[in-house]
């Protein structure tokens, strides 16, 4: 009878990794969907389902850039960024076995569902056309508006918050 590498990954890491990679990826671009074809393109809102000094409400935008919209124009430069992380975190993961970790493993699902939700959208795939030039938007669409007292906080998404959370708990371990 054979025993089985002590150094391979379990079955179920891979399960996890990939339940938490798709299940973020399919809420957020089911999400962006849902919010940008009931409202439209980007300026439209709707009317605060919280109201005071604290608001928050669906604003549909375009982010040219990446995080809180800096290196706006920047999509492809992101894009590539992208395909290297993809990259990066698959080989971290499962060539060099930081998956048999769970916390990790978890840690860089979220990041991997964030990277490709914001990814589908930066390749233009969301099918949204700019008129000036007939070709598809190559911008993350974002659409959760706070604002606390007289800040408003930068607009983002499901992407967004898998990615912010995943590098949290990378930060945590």
């Amino acid at each position: 009878m054979t025993h089985p590498n002590k150094n391979s990954i379990p079955l179920n890491r891979y399960l996890v990794f990939l339940a938490i990679a798709g299940g973020g990826f399919g809420v957020d671009i089911w999400s962006k969907s849902a919010v940008f074809t009931k409202l439209g393109y980007p300026g439209k809102f709707t009317e605060p389902f919280i109201e005071g000094w604290l608001e928050f409400r669906f604003y549909t935008s375009f982010n040219h850039g990446a995080l809180w919209g800096m290196g706006q124009g920047y999509s492809l430069f992101f894009a590539a960024l992208s395909f290297i992380a993809i990259f990066g975190i698959s080989f971290w993961l499962f060539v060099k076995r930081a998956a048999i970790f769970w916390w990790i493993n978890i840690a860089l699902a979220l990041i991997m569902a964030g990277i490709l939700g914001n990814l589908y959208d930066r390749m233009g795939l969301h099918g949204y056309i700019n008129p000036k030039t007939d070709a598809p938007y190559q911008a993350v669409r974002d659409f959760f508006y706070f604002k606390f007292g007289t800040y408003s906080w930068p607009i983002f998404n499901v992407a967004d918050i898998c990615l912010v959370t995943g590098a949290c708990m990378l930060i945590l371990h």
